[in-house]
């Protein structure tokens, strides 16, 4: 990953699936942040799977469009990395000083990660004191193939932007989601388009991260196989109507439940796994943002499922959003947590 630090300001950018997502936040005396400015851009879907020089020039125009549109002057970028693309993982190091540190990562990373080393772009952060494991430290490793994070770094500073850094979806979210004033482990869910990222955050840092292969694309598919309708209105009934047992009869609920059950099993075998990594630590508390942020109900499934109390996070929480932008954003807000944790990180 790239992290250059003293650039001063800079915007995020995060290339979704269905949309352009850009903010640039300024950081206030008290810890807290304000809306600078923000750009959301719908864009086709297929138009980001399309990797062909008209593509990649289409693209390239919708998001100057949503740079445009926005009240962003500032050509340093902070952008983010499709989580299906990067491999993040906690390892256990022996204790050792920083400068002994950096030596064993170089040394020992290759069997850490998923790609042969000459092939890879890595990044490490230390996380502190084992939870779990005398005389250790845990290490935050994240990594992505060198060609696919040299070729979106060249493609942002082809449309005239400055790249400053560059972070895994998964682990940006993990700072706008992160409930206020809480002392247990926390489970974080964003979930788009096609997959879902998973993140279970203790003592301020990540100790877990996924990504599910399960998103919005899945359980429309579900609801146009069983109710035998369109995609469009497919995804309009989930979105209206979601888990309502008293809407439509309860068919949406029934049309997409198996999907919604083995989504919700990936989720149990991540806690369990974090149970088993760190006994010592429970998960209080999942927040959920994206679409299942929207989805009606979704939440008290999710909570009847796991046992564990489940709410709808607000990637705004710590930022203040001033009157101008409110209206513009109401209705998709939830959708903007990899955006905006990606500019609440600090560069200085």
């Amino acid at each position: 990953m790239i992290n250059i630090k003293g650039v001063g300001e800079f915007f995020s950018l995060d290339i979704g699936t269905n949309a352009i997502r850009v903010v640039q936040l300024t950081k206030n005396n008290e810890g807290t942040w304000t809306l600078a400015g923000f750009g959301y851009t719908p864009i086709d879907s297929r138009l980001t799977l399309n990797d062909s020089e008209e593509g990649r020039r289409r693209l390239g125009e919708v998001i100057a469009t949503a740079v445009g549109q926005s009240d962003i002057k500032t050509k340093n970028v902070a952008i983010s990395l499709s989580s299906q693309k990067t491999f993040t993982t906690i390892i256990d190091v022996p204790a050792q000083d920083p400068k002994e540190l950096q030596k064993t990562i170089k040394y020992q990373i290759d069997q850490y990660i998923p790609m042969a080393i000459d092939d890879a772009k890595v990044d490490w952060a230390l996380i502190g004191q084992s939870l779990h494991k005398k005389d250790s430290q845990e290490v935050l490793l994240a990594s992505t193939a060198k060609a696919y994070s040299e070729d979106r770094l060249e493609f942002i500073e082809s449309l005239g932007f400055n790249v400053v850094a560059a972070e895994p979806d998964s682990l940006a979210m993990t700072r706008s989601l992160m409930p206020k004033d809480t002392t247990s482990a926390q489970l974080l869910i964003d979930f788009g388009e096609t997959a879902t990222d998973l993140s279970i955050v203790y003592d301020n840092a990540p100790r877990l991260v996924r990504t599910i292969p399960v998103g919005l694309s899945s359980l429309v598919k579900s609801a146009v196989q069983n109710l035998n309708i369109k995609d469009d209105q497919a995804r309009q009934f989930i979105l209206k109507f979601g888990l309502a047992q008293d809407k439509l009869e309860g068919q949406v609920f029934r049309s997409i439940e198996t999907t919604l059950e083995s989504f919700v099993q990936e989720i149990v075998k991540s806690i369990k796994f974090f149970s088993t990594r760190y006994p010592e630590v429970s998960v209080g508390g999942v927040t959920l943002s994206g679409y299942a942020g929207v989805i009606p109900h979704l939440n008290e499934y999710v909570s009847s499922k796991t046992g564990i109390p489940t709410v709808s996070g607000n990637p705004f929480q710590y930022v203040n959003v001033p009157t101008k932008y409110q209206q513009q954003l109401s209705n998709v807000a939830v959708e903007f947590a990899v955006a905006v944790g990606l500019a609440e990180r600090s560069n200085k």
